[in-house]
């Protein structure tokens, strides 16, 4: 009698226990379903958020660094009179811009004769603050066949040109876009291109700054719900190449869908392995040039509020299947 008392008893405890650990499996499950959206959305808002603040930050560099060329060209407009006087403005502004690399002013063949066919005055930062002054117009740099100087010339409005190497030997050696204005005389006739030259070199750094700088805000991440901020900012063109990037940390696009997002000007994330790590890549356009910002995260760190979640929940269920067995055994 006791031993068919003892197995209903034994039997009767593993019912329990199946019962228990069946209901906290089905309200584990549902928590997680119904909190992996939650967090799932509340990550991308906040990387697409930081990618929004990056991309404004960026833009208003850019902006900045345009009025800066603006005041230059107006100067050089001003002074077509003489090859000095264009020297002259070129140099006269050059130190309220010391993010640029340098200012040029390409003529149009024989617009001043006694400078003969090419007439290219470059008035640029050497490896010291100070500028210097270049003549870099010459057969073998024939801007006038260079793709800026065609555009601008046809265009009639001011741009920034695409990213370009130039190579010619010196310490002006480098990656770069420019910012380029068509300037008139009098007449209304073309006299010259002008531009202002930005190194990616310099770009990738204040990139870097503003990365650093988010990383380190006490604001921001007092609300990191438990994922600490990991990721790394990139500039991508329109035809999905990376221009700017971290060493080593180069992002390349040719997702159909994102490309045409980025002829839209839209915003959106696509998932890639980015130097073998799983990630989430949020992109958006750039004010003022056409270009795209896009922070990069692991999924790892996207996805860590939700994985802590989950442990929390089963130590939780844990702890919860020991009370109601030590119960259990008590009622025993």
């Amino acid at each position: 009698m006791n031993q068919t008392t003892d197995k209903t008893s034994k039997w009767h405890k593993l019912y329990v226990m199946l019962i228990v650990f069946i209901v906290l499996a089905i309200t584990i499950a549902v928590s997680l379903v119904s909190t992996s959206f939650v967090m799932e959305a509340e990550n991308h808002a906040r990387y697409l958020g930081i990618r929004n603040v990056h991309a404004e930050r960026i833009a208003k560099t850019v902006q900045g660094m345009e009025m800066n060329a603006m005041n230059v060209f107006d100067e050089v407009q001003k002074n077509l009179s003489s090859p000095n006087a264009v020297v002259d403005a070129l140099m006269s502004k050059t130190r309220l811009a010391p993010d640029v690399r340098g200012y040029f002013a390409a003529f149009e063949p024989e617009f001043f004769p006694e400078k003969g066919r090419w007439f290219e005055p470059y008035v640029h930062h050497t490896d010291t603050t100070d500028f210097q002054l270049s003549q870099v117009g010459s057969a073998r740099h024939d801007y006038t066949k260079s793709e800026w100087y065609k555009r601008a010339k046809n265009f009639g409005k001011s741009f920034w040109s695409d990213p370009y190497y130039y190579y010619d030997g010196t310490d002006i050696s480098g990656h770069y876009t420019t910012f380029v204005e068509p300037i008139y005389d009098a007449s209304g006739k073309l006299a010259c291109v002008c531009g202002a030259d930005m190194t990616f070199e310099w770009l990738t750094k204040a990139l870097q700054k503003i990365d650093d700088a988010t990383k380190a805000d006490s604001v921001l991440n007092a609300y990191h719900n438990h994922s600490e901020l990991d990721f790394f900012s990139v500039i991508i063109a329109e035809d999905g190449s990376c221009i700017v990037h971290p060493v080593d940390k180069i992002v390349a696009i040719d997702d159909h869908k994102v490309l045409q997002d980025f002829v839209d000007n839209k915003c959106g994330t696509i998932d890639m392995n980015v130097d073998g790590v799983p990630s989430t890549v949020f992109y958006g356009p750039i004010e003022h040039i056409n270009w795209h910002l896009c922070v990069v995260a692991p999924r790892q760190n996207v996805r860590q509020p939700l994985f802590l979640y989950g442990a929390t929940l089963g130590v939780v269920a844990l702890v919860g299947l020991l009370l109601v067995w030590l119960v259990i055994r008590r009622k025993r």
